[in-house]
């Protein structure tokens, strides 16, 4: 079973939807879920915001942050994540933010990568994680990677979830 097979299961097992914002990646997080069986049950869709300004205005990642530090950033991939999964009303976001190559981008070198879930505010889940990541390999190897990792990270994400759920039904007083 591939990841993104994974993580739709366990989507599915909750009731809960999944919507993807990715950058560097350009539509392949999208791609790798869309291409399991069955994703339609969970996967609402995606956000492809390539260019900067899409990043605020289709995601609303905050303008100044954009200005401040470049779109690629901890906190710029976070802000995707939470756009994307408020926007097209989805339980959790997923992001991917970073330099792919063959040049750096806004001060950062190629193979800087960020990575990020938002879950479910309203079910107490924390707010969101964001991973860093440096990557090697060519532009190609560095977009496969940022798919893997991004999903992985829900993947752990969700789990955690489901640990800390099955905690406080199964340990009370």
């Amino acid at each position: 079973m591939t990841e993104a097979a994974r993580v739709l299961a366990l989507l599915a097992e909750r009731g809960h939807t999944l919507a993807a914002a990715e950058s560097l990646t350009g539509g392949l997080v999208a791609a790798e879920l869309t291409g399991v069986p069955g994703a339609s049950a969970v996967f609402r869709g995606s956000v492809t915001a390539y260019a900067t300004t899409l990043k605020h205005e289709l995601l609303g990642v905050d303008a100044s942050l954009l200005a401040e530090r470049g779109a690629v950033d901890p906190e710029v991939a976070l802000q995707m994540a939470a756009g994307v999964r408020d926007r097209l009303g989805a339980d959790w976001g997923i992001s991917t933010t970073g330099v792919a190559g063959p040049d750096p981008q806004d001060g950062q070198a190629v193979g800087t990568v960020y990575v990020a879930v938002a879950g479910p505010v309203a079910t107490g889940a924390r707010a969101g994680k964001v991973v860093s990541l440096r990557l090697n390999g060519d532009r190609a190897d560095i977009r496969r990677e940022s798919v893997r990792s991004v999903l992985e990270l829900l993947h752990e994400e969700l789990s955690g979830n489901a640990r800390a759920q099955d905690t406080e039904h199964n340990g009370g007083n």
